[in-house]
């Protein structure tokens, strides 16, 4: 590879000089500054990364952890990332932790080396369960910021960017006893993370308000058969007329079970899901989805993180959470 010294031999002109040609720097005249490009054109010329990194003590790369990428709102999150990302001259590197708490670990190891500049992540299953939070805060301490979003350790001092899951699922309820539904029943396959117990939360507080009403909770696990597990529980509850969902599966299911056993969606029995646009389209009726707004959620979590790497003063400011605000958007399965 040609490098900056051999351009500047060939030349007859200082190191110092090419490099400031090549950045378009004013001090130095566009007749030299054209020279140098042409040459550096001819050789294909390009910078070394590697050693400009180490020499300015920044990568210019953001390491963006994320459980899922099967996951439709992760994805979108990932997207929102980039985007904002690219626009503050950052690039990405993407790992996925599947879920595991040992992957997790990895991954943050792995670009901690000199590879990136900071972390965004979506805490991983594994960990919410098993509550271990040192290796996050072992990162911080080697002076790599991280912005956490939607699932959080709460324990760890960090900028973090969430949804309002208890709101959410409150309003929603609530939007349901006001349709004078009066069996609403609460349906969750991640009662194990963080956010489907908030959104659990939401709902129990909603009926609880009511008096009239008891609460009725059906978890699914990660074994279990999501078809199977809400056909039975909607069949021993006959009498159930609205459904919440948590996850953006269930909602879909309740709607097809619902059907199935001869309801009318939304005259009989009304569906409300955490849900994308795209995952609503799966229902007919479409299902009235909580919409998580995941593009905004990236996009805040980008900048928050570019913040703390740009804080030339290098003092610490503080920690900061954005709540990102829930929206309900109606389609056919609610009255």
């Amino acid at each position: 590879m040609v490098t900056l010294k051999q351009l500047a031999k060939e030349l007859n002109v200082s190191i110092s000089t090419v490099s400031k040609a090549l950045n378009n720097s004013e001090e130095i005249g566009e007749e030299t500054i054209k020279r140098v490009k042409e040459l550096a054109d001819l050789y294909n010329y390009k910078p070394n990364k590697v050693a400009l990194s180490l020499k300015q003590n920044r990568t210019n790369t953001i390491g963006v952890i994320i459980p899922d990428i099967l996951n439709h709102f992760l994805s979108k999150v990932l997207f929102g990332i980039e985007r904002e990302a690219t626009q503050h001259g950052y690039n990405i590197i993407t790992c996925i932790s599947n879920e595991s708490l040992e992957k997790e670990k990895e991954s943050l190891q792995l670009l901690a080396n000199g590879s990136v500049d900071g972390f965004i992540l979506c805490v991983s299953e594994e960990t919410q369960i098993k509550n271990e939070v040192e290796h996050f805060k072992k990162t911080i301490k080697q002076g790599l910021p991280i912005v956490m979003f939607d699932r959080v350790a709460h324990d760890v001092l960090c900028d973090k960017v969430i949804v309002d899951d208890f709101d959410a699922t409150y309003r929603a309820t609530k939007k349901l006893l006001e349709e004078n539904r009066k069996q609403i029943a609460f349906i969750s396959n991640i009662d194990d993370l963080s956010v489907g117990k908030l959104r659990e939360r939401g709902y129990n507080k909603a009926i609880l308000e009511s008096s009239e009403y008891k609460a009725l909770v059906l978890n699914i696990k990660k074994e279990d058969d999501s078809q199977d597990k809400i056909k039975a529980f909607m069949k021993e509850h006959e009498d159930i007329d609205a459904v919440i969902a948590a996850d953006s599966a269930s909602g879909v299911i309740a709607i097809n079970v619902a059907i199935s056993f001869g309801f009318k969606v939304p005259k009989d029995i009304s569906v409300i899901g955490f849900s994308s646009q795209s995952v609503s389209n799966h229902s007919i009726p479409r299902l009235t989805t909580i919409r998580q707004h995941a593009k905004e959620i990236g996009t805040n979590a980008a900048q928050m993180l570019v913040k703390r790497l740009r804080n030339v003063s290098g003092e610490q400011s503080d920690f900061k959470t954005k709540i990102v605000k829930t929206s309900l958007i109606e389609n056919g399965s609610t009255l």
